[in-house]
């Protein structure tokens, strides 16, 4: 993820440097020193990331939890709600429509958290985690 600009700037460089290395010990310390700025990019977001965890500020520290909530309460409604209310309007006489609600966006962000806290249980269990 490029949230500071700088691979696009490696990108050029790298394109530019091409034309310049002729041997492969060149291209081999031009792969390491741009994996060096791939890799203080990837530190300058996880430092970010815990900025905002540390955060007593509902708006900052608590995106990520009203994401999952928003997330589940969606599936909860989709898959159980919704049927119920359907089930019991219609053993009423009701025969309009319900609204279509799309929740594939929402299904692919909850099950992309699911598996990340998964992972994280995973590492729990192994004994590798840091908290």
């Amino acid at each position: 993820m490029d949230l500071i600009g700088i691979g696009s700037v490696i990108e050029s460089v790298g394109k530019v440097a091409e034309h310049f290395v002729t041997t492969d010990k060149e291209k081999m310390a031009l792969e390491i020193e741009a994996r060096k700025l791939d890799q203080a990019n990837d530190m300058a977001q996880i430092g970010v990331n815990t900025e905002e965890a540390k955060s007593s500020s509902l708006f900052v520290s608590g995106w990520r939890p009203a994401i999952g909530w928003v997330c589940g309460i969606g599936l909860l409604y989709v898959s159980t709600i919704l049927p119920i209310i359907e089930f019991i309007a219609k053993a009423r006489g009701y025969t309009g429509d319900f609204p279509y609600i799309d929740t594939s966006i929402t299904m692919q962000v909850l099950f992309g958290m699911l598996g990340l806290s998964g992972m994280r249980t995973y590492e729990k269990t192994k004994g590798v985690a840091a908290k």
